[in-house]
């Protein structure tokens, strides 16, 4: 029989109910990563009991693991981590931390190299809890980045609005928070080739931007180098607009009718006045001419076509090796 004390005891204390949540994807980020972790866990803090911070480990091959293990000890009601078994890529380890967020829970998406400033969180939450389901940050400055990566960013997200019908925000990063009904809904896009700036706005609801300067990073160097930017941007125009294929058609048609009123004209000329039918130069550049159109046409066509074989093969989005997830 339990004695008087025993009956009085408290029972323990359940879990807070999580209601946002802090993503950080990093990828080689031991060197930032224990500068910026302090200033996420404050945030969260004063924030409330029921917010939590997600890291997702995207194959790192540095100390980025053993720190996220840290993390999670020194706060495991308020700190979890994932690993996946090798390097996805930033866009699906987002995803896989979308996938993992409790459910009913907003989410925060930052980078770790903390050029988005965790401590703008709040006013980003204030903004939802006004009435926005997506608050997302637009870039006024972008310190620490070179001129070149400026002016083709710029120039990337006005050639997508133009050619998909997708509207998606200028000057935007990753940086951004999506209300639970949006991240429902991401949840839902399982496809393989991901551009998720462009998910984040093909999925609606009521969005509101949030102007700000972007920091430089705290440590270390981007893992985005100009190849990958470029083959980012390709993943965006195939995965939100057929615009290359059409324009590939039309440039075929305008070359075939062009060959075709080009060859009356040398047909009459001959037959009215007797000119010699030019010879091996300017045929050798009508045949590279219009080889070229075709190669590039069969190129545009040879992305989509790649993009549909990964497609259909239905292999799983990620893998994850390990999940140290707070309750």
């Amino acid at each position: 029989m339990h004695d008087a004390h025993d009956a009085n005891k408290a029972p323990p204390a359940s879990p807070a109910a999580v209601d946002l949540v802090l993503l950080v994807a990093a990828r080689d980020e031991a060197a930032s990563l224990p500068l910026l972790h302090p200033r996420l866990l404050a945030v969260a803090e004063g924030l409330g009991p029921g917010v939590r911070l997600l890291y997702v480990d995207d194959g790192s091959r540095d100390a980025t693991w053993d720190l996220l293990q840290g993390f999670v000890a020194g706060a495991p009601d308020r700190v979890g981590a994932l690993r996946l078994s090798r390097n996805f890529g930033k866009e699906l380890a987002l995803t896989a931390g979308l996938d993992h967020v409790p459910e009913g829970a907003a989410v925060v998406v930052l980078d770790a190299d903390g050029q988005d400033p965790p401590e703008l969180v709040p006013a980003l939450v204030a903004r939802w809890r006004a009435g926005a389901e997506v608050v997302y940050g637009r870039r006024t400055r972008r310190e620490g980045e070179p001129w070149l990566k400026r002016a083709t960013a710029a120039a990337f997200y006005r050639v997508i609005n133009a050619l998909s019908d997708t509207p998606i925000p200028r000057d935007t990063g990753d940086f951004r928070l999506l209300g639970p009904r949006a991240v429902a809904a991401l949840r839902g896009l399982r496809e393989r080739q991901r551009f998720m700036k462009g998910l984040f706005a093909w999925v609606g609801f009521r969005a509101e931007a949030f102007d700000y300067e972007r920091a430089p990073r705290l440590a270390g160097t981007s893992k985005f180098n100009y190849w990958r930017l470029w083959n980012l941007a390709l993943e965006g125009i195939t995965g939100f607009s057929t615009v290359p294929l059409r324009v590939a058609t039309y440039v075929g048609l305008v070359s075939a009718a062009g060959a075709f009123v080009y060859g009356l004209w040398i047909i009459l000329k001959t037959l009215l006045w007797g000119d010699p039918v030019a010879g091996w130069p300017s045929l050798m550049v009508a045949v590279a001419f219009l080889g070229g159109l075709q190669l590039m046409a069969l190129g545009i066509i040879g992305e989509y076509l790649g993009r549909l074989y990964l497609e259909a093969k239905q292999r799983p989005l990620y893998l994850v090796d390990e999940a140290r997830l707070p309750p």
